[in-house]
């Protein structure tokens, strides 16, 4: 099938899947040419498909059909977190026009008099769209698909939801939202030694009114805890942060459009103003010393979003992992004011260790990593090497 026009629809959303089309319409509508004071004559819309659209995209810009050419020049829209699974999110009487199943998604179109109805349908969540002749017809309509639909969370005081992010090559940016275990501080800090203990203990006590700074870089070794140490700082902050990990942070300080999606994104929908912890782990390449160089405009980027222009006035804070000592860390990343917290997330000492484990078996002289008290813990870690003697050659243990 041969291409009508070169514009794709194009989804995102802070909170899922929220359709966002550039072209739409129930089919051809005549190119008038020449100045109008309708807005749908001085630019024509046209109901564009080709062979790499899905049956849900035709779904889709069906729905902005009388929206786009004036008939129904109201619009009203819901999101639903956690949707009932009998809940149809159909007013009564509801006629409906088209069904579309994709893997992950479904949408339904209908419709009734002076108003037309998208529902959007993902795992649990839902996103419903009206638009009506009018904006009390597109309100009550909505509220009637809506009524009783939400479904009350599962209480799970141990689990943290946090988003993921990532670029679609069919949807573009993207988001979906998973519940994380963690622990709490006091389950956990046993995990580190006493001085990253302290730091941490005092980051998981940060609220709103302490922030004085919009990085918050955690370096040290592999197998430490750094990402365990996130996770539980999810928990600690969300009353007030919304935390969502970015899968592909190489493409998002590359990526203008990227970027603006999702680290500007749209105003929190509920109006309670909260934060949001955007998370970027294993960025080496982004932030040590020869990152200008190498990376281009990245580091740039990442340094104007966290205190220059384009961080104004959006409450977002940016969290980094790095395997990298912080004498190769860029100098303008750990600069003072700018990093909320700047930790070294170190091996416990043997004597934390062994208390650790509750065994001096296979506790090394200058102690363990996280990771390696949890495989000796489980009877997994390779067998020990004996401790090198005064004077032998160190090298020959790996």
């Amino acid at each position: 099938m041969d291409r009508v026009c070169a514009d794709r629809p194009r989804e995102r959303s802070d909170t899922g899947r929220a359709p966002r089309k550039r072209g739409a319409g129930g089919g051809p509508v005549p190119d008038h040419g020449g100045m109008s004071a309708n807005p749908y004559d001085a630019l024509p819309v046209r109901l564009n498909v080709d062979d790499s659209d899905s049956p849900s995209d035709v779904v889709d810009a069906l729905f902005l059909g009388r929206f786009a050419t004036g008939e129904q020049p109201y619009s009203h829209a819901a999101n639903i977190e956690r949707a009932r699974s009998g809940a149809t999110l159909l007013p009564a009487g509801a006629r409906v026009l088209r069904v579309a199943r994709d893997d992950d998604r479904s949408a339904t179109l209908a419709e009734g008099d002076g108003w037309t109805l998208l529902v959007s349908r993902w795992n649990r969540g839902a996103d419903v769209t009206v638009t009506a002749t009018s904006a009390e017809l597109a309100q009550k309509v909505l509220g009637q698909a809506t009524d009783g639909a939400a479904d009350e969370p599962e209480p799970q005081p141990e689990n943290v939801t946090m988003g993921f992010w990532y670029v679609s090559p069919r949807r573009g940016p993207y988001r979906t939202t998973r519940q994380i275990s963690a622990g709490t501080w006091q389950e956990v800090r046993a995990n580190y030694t006493a001085p990253v203990a302290d730091a941490m203990e005092r980051l998981m006590k940060t609220t709103p009114e302490d922030i004085a700074g919009r990085l918050l870089l955690l370096h040290g070794p592999p197998g430490t805890g750094k990402t365990s140490a996130l996770r539980t700082l999810a928990r600690s902050w969300r009353d007030w942060c919304q935390v969502d990990c970015v899968l592909d942070p190489e493409r998002l300080f590359s990526d203008v459009g990227y970027l603006m999606d999702i680290a500007i994104g749209e105003e929190d929908a509920t109006g309670k103003g909260r934060w949001r912890l955007l998370l970027l782990e294993d960025c080496d390449e982004l932030i040590r010393g020869e990152a200008k160089h190498t990376a281009g405009q990245a580091l740039s980027r990442l340094l104007n979003l966290t205190d220059g222009l384009l961080g104004q006035g959006r409450n977002v804070l940016v969290g980094v992992t790095t395997n990298e000592d912080l004498e190769r860390l860029h100098p303008a990343v750990v600069r003072p004011g700018r990093c909320l917290a700047r930790i070294e997330v170190g091996r416990l000492t043997r004597r934390e260790a062994v208390e650790w484990l509750g065994a001096e078996e296979g506790v090394g002289r200058d102690g363990a990593t996280l990771a390696e008290l949890y495989a000796l813990r489980r009877g997994t870690s390779p067998t020990a090497l004996p401790e090198p003697r005064e004077g032998a050659d160190a090298g020959l243990y790996l």
